[in-house]
């Protein structure tokens, strides 16, 4: 896939991954990081995705809490509030919508 179409359509819907993974379990930067990596989204670098945490925590959409590392240093862990909950819901279904109309274009007959 090209890079620079793979990083446009990203930039979309990163926010809503991260949702997503955070709807499965609660989870620190670099592992999130790594799930959208072998989910096929590609690496993700930090300064990409702390500004997204950073912006969901400040919707209100996720909390943080730093924890102390089992064998290394502490970690910010991430998880979803009450609010963050309902979004993904209505993401999931806004998504599943959206990508069924692009699909439909794709399926008709193109020049």
């Amino acid at each position: 896939m090209d890079q620079d179409r793979r990083g446009q359509w990203l930039r979309g819907v990163l926010d809503v991954c991260v949702l997503a993974l955070l709807c499965r379990r609660e989870s620190y930067g670099y592992e999130l990081a790594q799930a959208l990596d072998q989910a096929g989204l590609g690496q993700i670098q930090g300064g990409t995705l702390y500004p997204v945490l950073l912006r969901l925590q400040r919707s209100g959409l996720i909390t943080a809490e730093w924890r102390e590392g089992e064998t290394g240093p502490a970690r910010k862990y991430y998880r979803l509030t009450t609010s963050g909950q309902q979004t993904v819901r209505r993401l999931a279904a806004d998504w599943t919508a959206f990508a069924g109309r692009v699909d439909a274009i794709f399926r008709e007959e193109l020049p």
